[in-house]
């Protein structure tokens, strides 16, 4: 993947960054705990349930969502006794969203290996993934913060309709950037921009500070989407833990396709419509299309949007002082901007 321009020098972190594991440094016990949680909720007396729950849980991502409560929690001199529970939290519904998405999406791989829909079928797989929403709603019950169940529910509400709205935009070629960039708001970002408000209030902050952390957590959710975007082209699929040409072969536009439509007059209609939803790609088919988005400047455009998404949250991240947690959420943002999976 061609590098995407570093952060100006203003920003507190190596812009060649891809190691989450330095920025997750200072929260490694804390992790562990969230992983800990996640086994204890995977239990359950019915053997199916047991048996599938666990299976999921334990499929570990980078965790990036529990991290960002962690994190932003740091920033303030507030109590954070809650921080692993939340963290924990957001990661069930994260996982609930992507075991919708892989029956959704017809997936069959998911994080290297075999997705519920593939190994156990599409109704175990739309039952497992409404009892990860109801469960974790229910555990949120759970939290001595009053406003945690309303927003927990809002995002829930949010990262649905994002689904709902992708669906309706499947293989459609007449897909605008603007209708795209909603759909990935409310599908990805929303999530990010919860656990960075949750944060906020573990650590006690004002209504202005709160408000700015879910700002940096919402464009810092964009920029990830983005960034995936140009994976699923140009990324290997042993790193990615899943095929290239994902996106396409499930039916769905991206930005670099949108804008090849739109802009770069090398990628015509009738070719992507022999293309879309396609599993079976050949080698010179892929290696065709990523060769005109490139030289037609989609990819170069996409990038460009995932770094001005990323520069907004560190402009917000930025006002506030100085300190440990500050440095490691903008070594988080690096990552997220340069990773290669």
């Amino acid at each position: 993947m061609t590098s995407i321009p570093p952060s100006p020098a203003r920003y507190p972190c190596d812009p060649e960054d891809k190691d989450f594991d330095l920025a997750y440094g200072g929260i490694r016990d804390e992790l562990e705990r969230v992983e800990e949680q996640l086994a204890a909720w995977s239990r359950s007396a019915n053997p199916l349930t047991d048996e599938v729950s666990r299976y999921v849980l334990r499929k570990k991502g980078k965790r990036l969502r529990p991290a960002l409560v962690l994190l932003t929690s740091r920033l303030f001199p507030g109590g954070n006794g809650e921080a692993v529970f939340l963290a924990a939290l957001v990661e069930l519904l994260h996982t609930a969203s992507l075991i919708h998405d892989d029956i959704v999406d017809n997936a069959d791989i998911r994080r290297g290996r075999e997705s519920v829909h593939s190994r156990w079928g599409p109704n175990i797989t739309v039952l497992l993934g409404d009892y990860l929403y109801i469960k974790s709603i229910g555990l949120s019950l759970r939290s001595g913060q009053d406003r945690v169940v309303r927003i927990l529910a809002d995002v829930s509400s949010r990262m649905i309709e994002g689904e709902l709205d992708e669906y309706a935009l499947g293989g459609s070629l007449a897909a605008s950037e603007d209708e795209y960039l909603r759909v990935i708001e409310n599908k990805t970002a929303a999530l990010f921009s919860c656990c960075c408000r949750f944060g906020a209030i573990l650590g006690g902050a004002g209504p202005d500070e709160e408000e700015r952390l879910a700002g940096f957590g919402l464009n810092l959710g964009m920029s990830f989407q983005l960034v995936d975007d140009l994976l699923d082209l140009e990324g290997e699929s042993g790193a990615l833990g899943k095929p290239v040409l994902s996106d396409l072969g499930e039916g769905r536009m991206t930005l670099p396709l949108i804008h090849a439509l739109r802009a770069n007059g090398l990628v015509r209609p009738e070719r992507l419509t022999g293309l879309i939803g396609r599993k079976d790609l050949s080698g010179s088919e892929r290696e065709g299309l990523l060769k005109d988005l490139v030289a037609g400047g989609s990819l170069d455009y996409t990038r460009a949007r995932a770094r001005e998404y990323l520069d907004r949250s560190l402009d917000l991240l930025l006002r506030f002082p100085g300190s440990p947690g500050r440095e490691a959420l903008a070594r988080l943002a690096a990552c997220v901007l340069h990773r290669d999976r």
